[in-house]
């Protein structure tokens, strides 16, 4: 007998609400018919996928295994259903964006803008956060793609693209009082205090630097997740930051922060744009990634 996706999805109700009456009532249908799409799919399947108790319904092992694919099943029609909508509505799409709180000064706007001016009926959505929040949304399929550091690498389930390099350093106020020396050795830091973020790859570094040094941790001050906030916030204390060195040389911050000439702590942080794997992309989320990477290969040439 063949499964029907109206039977998996009667399944997947039950499942969620735990009795076939509430499930009923969700899906506006009558517990009779609901009960019978569920008794096809079990014949489908050739397995209780549910057992009754005395408070509704329970999950079989099996039922359990086939509930975690329905959720993958969902995202795949919803990927499906956007890639007919934009060919049968003949325009580009609705393009949903994610920006890590690192990333958004420079790149990405100008490629929204560049993107918007080539294709005025293009909608977007820009959602700036922290890695542990975007990650998850673009994972959900709540996102297209997103902007980030080299955090994503290694992930299987993700296309990874790099747009740009730069190279992480120790930076202080230029009144600092190491911000005059030639050079910096790590135990110079290690009663210092630190600005830096509160997730991501350069905190995890610089503890890992320190740790193999045989120092003891940095003596975080303050945490935040916005590399702007940190970079006007920094020149007014004596406190080290631990960032991009492109980042900090830019903006308001400019001649107000120095790099610190620490041995072994420079590192290179890519910026890249993900999405996941075999998943749709619009016509307007591939231009969106053609303009980043033109966009980023013409701002690298400008600062050489």
């Amino acid at each position: 007998m063949q499964t029907k996706l109206r039977d998996v999805e009667y399944f997947a109700a039950i499942a969620e609400h735990g009795q076939v009456q509430r499930a009923a009532i969700a899906l506006g249908l009558s517990q009779p018919a609901l009960s019978k799409g569920l008794r096809r799919l079990e014949e489908a399947m050739k397995a209780k996928l549910l057992k009754r108790t005395p408070k509704g319904v329970e999950l079989t092992s099996v039922g359990a295994a086939l509930l975690a694919q329905v959720g993958k099943l969902r995202l795949s029609m919803e990927d499906m259903a956007r890639e007919i909508f934009d060919l049968s509505e003949g325009r580009v799409g609705h393009l949903r964006i994610g920006i890590g709180a690192q990333h958004q000064a420079e790149l990405v706007p100008m490629a929204c803008a560049a993107l918007l001016k080539e294709a005025p009926r293009v909608t977007m959505e820009i959602s700036v956060g922290s890695m542990d929040v975007i990650a998850p949304a673009l994972l959900r399929g709540e996102l297209d793609l997103i902007v980030t550091g080299n955090a994503m690498i290694g992930r299987d389930d993700l296309m990874r693209e790099q747009l740009t390099e730069d190279e992480v350093v120790v930076y202080a106020s230029v009144n600092h009082r190491l911000a005059r020396k030639k050079h910096v050795s790590l135990a110079e830091l290690v009663e210092e205090r630190w600005a830096l973020t509160k997730t991501g790859v350069s905190q995890a570094r610089l503890r890992s630097v320190f740790a193999k040094a045989g120092l003891p941790p940095p003596k975080v001050a303050v945490e935040e997740n916005a590399g702007d906030f940190r970079r006007n916030f920094l020149p007014m204390t004596d406190l080290l930051g631990f960032g991009r060195k492109q980042q900090f040389g830019s903006g308001r911050s400019r001649g107000r922060l120095v790099e610190l000439p620490v041995k072994g702590l420079s590192s290179r942080q890519s910026t890249d744009v993900c999405y996941r794997k075999n998943a749709y992309l619009s016509p307007a989320a591939r231009r969106f990634i053609e303009i980043l990477k033109a966009m980023a290969k013409k701002i690298a040439g400008q600062k050489r």
